[in-house]
């Protein structure tokens, strides 16, 4: 089947007729080919965006709001077809597929919500028969660009905030995953949103690149690698352009003496091992106070060298593949790394081969132990079925350590003192806290993302998106009929 490209309310092909194939990194096989937008197809799509901007924003937010509204219902009705395909494009297992699928519901009606509630607000003149106000505008054309390992999630996270807004957005979706971008604009399209209003490029980084230098792109919406971040970040401000980053994280699970040992088991891994560690707020590092250290790490690497690895449609699998080939060296060239730095390599650190998973993408889930906070591997971001364990002495080393790498994206911290969690809420540096809980797990309602090297300032999910898409304007409104100076006509 040829996946095309959406542009002013038509699929169409590339027209060079180039395509690529999408691949299930479980076995290989060829889902579909994929139709690759060139210049003329990435600057019709902006072009489209651009004239159905001035109709759109017209548009009442509450009518916006109801296209969301279908989608959302849309979404929920088709749930498991779409978290079988997202397992097939992505690799996570299908229980895990559900829960990306099911974040786009929520973001669809959340946001849905927001159209009658694009609050800006009111305030008082400092003159007499002077009325002041603030209220929000859209910013224009939006081009959103989304990483693989949540390929409905964190393009719902983007589009549906732009949208309901009143902005048109270019839509490009990661190479390794564009079928469930296409799903998504289906959808979309389905609900009854206009031509013009979501346009779909498909296409490697070069197309993402185009986007970003488009002239009449207003707005990037980027999540993906810091690399790639940084160069984005240069060239949007070289061109003025509004810029949203999520990248990357080095999240840590904190574990103290006093933490319930089963429990802080469960969390940490969920939060290292799920989605095969493809997600940017998985727990790469376990930071241990050392009277627990022992007994953690002995139950810790029992329970992980139990995981099955498998196809993500199989009840039985526990944990999928990654995503492709070069993501899989990437990781066993940190087992390396690690290695040299020696740290112990307590399990895993090696590509896995057996039966069908001989086909996939598949690395064995790892523990390194006596790793020192400065070690590359608990420094940079890995992106896989790895962790580290760290050992500091209280939870001052603790926070310390946590807090001492170039991200800021997610914390957790397993203890039963209050008093404890509530001292590592004040000084813990990071976008989020978990007490009790893994690193994973956000909520659509509350504002998501990170300080640091994870992000520039702006917040996904929550009211806090409407943030990033929207321009404030200021209204002053005079009724005394005469004219009033701020500043200087003040009695």
């Amino acid at each position: 089947m040829l996946y095309r490209n959406y542009i002013d309310g038509k699929w169409v092909e590339s027209a060079s007729g180039k395509v690529f194939e999408s691949l299930n990194p479980a076995n290989g096989e060829v889902l579909g080919r994929v139709s690759y937008a060139g210049p003329n197809e990435i600057d019709s799509a902006v072009e489209a965006a651009t004239r159905a901007f001035s109709r759109w924003r017209q548009v009442p937010a509450p009518r916006r709001a109801e296209t969301l509204f279908r989608a959302g219902d849309i979404l929920q009705r088709r749930k498991e077809e779409l978290a079988i395909m997202l397992t097939r494009e992505m690799g996570k297992v299908l229980k895990e597929a559900r829960g990306d699928v099911q974040e786009a519901i929520d973001m669809a009606y959340y946001m849905a919500g927001e159209g009658r509630r694009l609050f800006g607000y009111t305030t008082p003149s400092e003159l007499p028969n002077k009325f002041a106000m603030q209220v929000r505008d859209p910013i224009g054309v939006v081009a959103a660009i989304t990483p693989w390992n949540f390929p409905l999630a964190i393009p719902a996270w983007k589009i549906m905030p732009a949208l309901v807004a009143g902005n048109t957005v270019v839509f490009k979706p990661a190479e390794d995953t564009p079928i469930m971008g296409v799903l998504l604009v289906q959808i979309l399209e389905e609900a009854g949103l206009p031509p013009g209003v979501l346009n779909l490029v498909l296409g490697p980084g070069e197309v993402g690149a185009a986007l970003v230098e488009h002239p009449k792109v207003a707005m990037i919406s980027f999540t993906g690698s810091n690399e790639v971040g940084r160069e984005i970040a240069i060239k949007a401000a070289e061109r003025g352009k509004r810029l949203s980053l999520e990248m990357g994280g080095k999240n840590a699970i904190i574990v103290l003496d006093d933490a319930a040992l089963e429990l802080a088991l469960e969390g940490i891994l969920w939060s290292a091992f799920g989605t095969s560690g493809q997600r940017c707020t998985a727990a790469s590092r376990v930071i241990v106070q050392q009277g627990i250290q022992e007994d953690l790490t002995r139950s810790l690497v029992e329970r992980v060298k139990k995981f099955r690895l498998g196809n993500g449609l199989l009840e039985t699998t526990d944990i999928g593949p990654v995503i492709n080939e070069p993501q899989l060296q990437r990781i066993h060239n940190y087992t390396e790394i690690g290695l040299k730095e020696r740290a112990i390599l307590l399990t895993g650190g090696k590509r896995y081969t057996e039966g069908e998973c001989a086909r996939g993408f598949f690395y064995t889930p790892t523990v390194f132990a006596l790793v020192k906070p400065g070690m590359r591997i608990a420094q940079e971001e890995i992106f896989g079925p790895t962790t580290v364990l760290i050992t500091v002495k209280d939870l001052e080393e603790a926070i310390e350590v946590n807090n001492n790498t170039p991200y800021g994206l997610s914390s957790s911290i397993y203890t039963q003192d209050v008093n404890k969690a509530l001292k590592a809420i004040n000084n813990i540096s990071t976008g989020l806290v978990y007490i009790n809980a893994g690193t994973i797990g956000s909520e659509v309602h509350l504002p998501f993302g990170g300080t640091r090297g994870t992000g520039n300032g702006h917040r996904e999910a929550g009211n806090a998106a409407l943030e990033a898409f929207t321009e404030w304007k200021s209204v002053y409104i005079d009724y005394s009929g005469r004219l009033q100076r701020a500043q200087i006509d003040i009695d």
